[in-house]
């Protein structure tokens, strides 16, 4: 079922701006171990790979979630249905096992509010499904010393049983110094299939240690692109994450004559635990409101959710209750120990910060869909909660920073599609939109107003419109485009980063509008051509103070309204030409990626220049044993990538409003990657 939907649409008949990509084109697009690597090709999103495993992803749609200086926000994560993005809005995706994902979808625009609270738009991982018994081995070499390892087993069990297991190791030295980074990732998926019920069972474990290089100033980037931040060597800035999940889902199918047509149950829980030393200078935390320089939380994180599913002869629907909790116990240290010369950094010493964060939401949604004509359809859904955050401050020597809060919200969505012709479908839909601020960005007042809960800082909501097209012509041909237009209130932006603490505020409003568009064509059986264009104006309407650097005190920068919002561009851009020889299983591409100039921050004092880089890659396929034999044939997949060909350097990403100026992290120069993949069933 394509995410957003009621019930399953082919992708050309969805009433809404929707990606779909598949295995192959993951295992085409790289190693599998970060989201960039394949969702280039999504239009109006972006996913820049901060080269950096101490790190997320930086990842937007359409300007939201840009403003993240680290981890994911405005944006709704999912892998197999359990929320990546916690209930305060904040997600990571390091977890997410994308060798074993069957497709990714990714949804952006007003259907993306069904989703409640910061769902600017919306990416979910399904895993493969067990069809047959297959085992899987495969090797990963690449530049800077990447070496990764999976195997991965599964086979039906009999009695409606079906069971898959995967586990993968890596390891990076990274593009500069002080970026080594390994990871070890396990997964096990049981299934049951009964005459009228599916269960499945999932587990995941992840485990990962990384290097932080830290990001570069514009004199160091501009001097020695390729160099790491003297400070990251000097405190051994790392971060270690270790990630325990579980969660099943039952869904039931009723065989009477009545409307009603499947119920699902589903739950999860999981643990996070993550510790991280930042290279804040023992001067600065000789501050008493300072919370160190050392972060340390351990999560417990579980989720419930329940829906029915009806069915009419002209119409569906959908309804459903949700809750989710997170429950922190965060904890922060100083980064030295000792004093003058007996002095040593990066190390954890003393106490500085010992509270308890929880986020919870409760929500009720239902979505309908009705069939008004043979061409034409119309959907309507809303989804209604409350979000809770509160902090609980056990550690006052620097002031008491509890509080809570509670949000309410209705997403509400419009949707209408008309089928013009059997290979054209236009949409139309509408939505109001929800995002809260996040534990982190509650934590703290802004600058001189004391100690406390930031309670001032309320949620941003928006207005959203679209218009779009599908077209296709038979299976050569398939374009898609769309219009959008959002207005945003009480847009969230970084008031001020000093003395350790970030504050935020309500900026005003924003304005996002631009267009998308995507292609497909097969003009010969060998040549195939694939675009993804994206075009973007998001400013904002309201002067407001900032701050330019730290210390400060107190936000005294104007700026002025129209300024562009940080971390956002203008224009992306992926492009690429395929070729197939003859009838060998193999094909050659060529990739194309272009970025538009990205604000650092809300002054747009500084931009990251845009760039273009290109990428070959070659993917052969060998058959061994007799292709028909299912116990007995095995298959081996050789992958060659080159990046970055002509070796450009750039800023892949940036640190938006980083209050010392460091906001430039480097991308990698040319890469090249080589895997192994052999398949084989019994």
């Amino acid at each position: 079922m394509i995410t957003g939907a009621t019930s399953s649409h082919r992708l050309a008949d969805a009433p809404y701006a929707v990606t779909v990509v598949e295995a192959g084109t993951l295992r085409a697009a790289g190693p599998m171990v970060n989201l960039s690597e394949a969702l280039v090709r999504v239009p109006g999103l972006v996913v820049n790979n901060r080269n950096n495993y101490a790190q997320d992803l930086q990842i937007s749609a359409r300007g939201f979630g840009a403003r993240a200086g680290f981890g994911v926000r405005g944006l709704r994560l999912y892998s197999d249905g359990i929320p990546a993005t916690m209930p305060d809005g904040q997600g990571q995706v390091a977890h997410v096992d994308l060798a074993g994902a069957q497709r990714i979808e990714v949804l952006r625009g007003p259907f993306s509010a069904l989703y409640g609270n910061s769902s600017g738009g919306v990416i979910a991982v399904f895993s493969q499904s067990v069809t047959e018994p297959r085992f899987e081995a495969a090797l990963d070499a690449g530049s800077d010393h990447l070496r990764q390892q999976r195997l991965a087993w599964q086979a039906p069990l009999g009695n409606g049983f079906d069971l898959a297991i995967s586990g993968a190791l890596f390891s990076t030295e990274g593009p500069r110094a002080h970026s080594e980074a390994t990871r070890q990732l396990a997964n096990v998926r049981l299934g049951w299939q009964g005459a009228a019920d599916r269960v499945v069972w999932l587990f995941s474990n992840h485990d990962q240690q990384a290097d932080d290089p830290l990001g570069l100033d514009r004199n160091q980037f501009n001097s020695n692109p390729g160099q790491t931040s003297p400070l990251a060597t000097q405190y051994n800035t790392r971060k270690t994450i270790r990630q325990t999940q579980t969660g099943a889902s039952w869904t039931h199918h009723f065989s009477g004559t009545g409307a009603l047509k499947q119920s699902r149950l589903s739950g999860y829980a999981g643990s996070r635990g993550v510790m991280q030393v930042l290279p804040i200078s023992p001067a600065v935390q000789a501050n008493p409101a300072h919370s160190g320089g050392v972060v340390d939380f351990d999560r417990v994180y579980q989720g419930l959710d329940g829906r029915l599913a009806w069915r009419w002869a002209s119409a569906e629907l959908v309804a459903g209750l949700n809750t989710e909790q997170q429950r922190d116990a965060r904890h922060g240290y100083e980064n030295f120990t000792g004093s003058g010369p007996a002095q040593v950094l990066g190390v954890q010493g003393a106490l500085r910060r010992d509270e308890t964060n929880t986020a919870t939401t409760r929500e009720a949604y239902a979505q309908g869909e009705w069939q008004l004509a043979p061409a034409w359809s119309l959907t309507l859904g809303a989804r209604q909660g409350r979000v809770h955050l509160q902090a609980d401050d056990r550690y006052l020597a620097n002031g008491d920073d509890s509080g809570a809060l509670t949000y309410g919200y209705t997403t509400p969505v419009l949707g209408l599609r008309w089928r013009a012709s059997s290979s054209l479908t236009l949409h139309a839909s509408a939505a109001r939109g929800f995002e809260s601020p996040t534990l982190g960005e509650l934590a703290y007042r802004p600058a001189g107003t004391g100690a406390g809960f930031n309670t001032a800082l309320q949620p941003q909501t928006s207005r959203q419109a679209e218009l779009g097209a599908k077209w296709r012509a038979g299976r050569d041909i398939a374009l898609d485009g769309v219009l959008f237009l959002i207005d945003t209130r009480n847009e969230i932006g970084v008031q001020s980063n000093s003395g350790g603490r970030a504050t935020f505020q309500n900026v005003g409003g924003t304005r996002r509008y631009g267009g998308e568009a995507s292609g497909s064509w097969r003009f010969s059986p060998a040549w195939r051509a694939e675009a993804a264009l994206g075009w973007l104006s998001a400013r904002y309407r309201n002067d407001f103070l900032t701050c330019a650097g730290t210390p400060c005190p107190t936000p005294s920068v104007p700026v002025p309204a129209g300024r562009r919002i940080a971390g956002t561009q203008a224009f992306s851009s992926w492009t690429a030409l395929a070729w197939r020889p003859g009838a060998a299983d193999a094909e050659a591409a060529l990739e194309w990626r272009t970025l538009g100039r990205t604000a650092v921050n809300d002054l747009n004092s500084d931009f990251a220049p845009g760039y273009g880089v290109l990428a070959l890659r070659w993917l052969q396929r060998w058959q061994i044993g007799d292709a028909g034999s299912t116990a007995g044939g095995g298959r081996l997949e050789l992958l060659a990538r080159l990046d970055n060909l002509i070796g450009q350097r750039y800023a892949g990403s940036v640190i938006v409003n980083e209050g010392n100026g460091r906001y430039f992290e480097p991308a990698a120069g040319r890469t090249a990657l080589v895997s192994l993949r052999y398949l084989r069933g019994f």
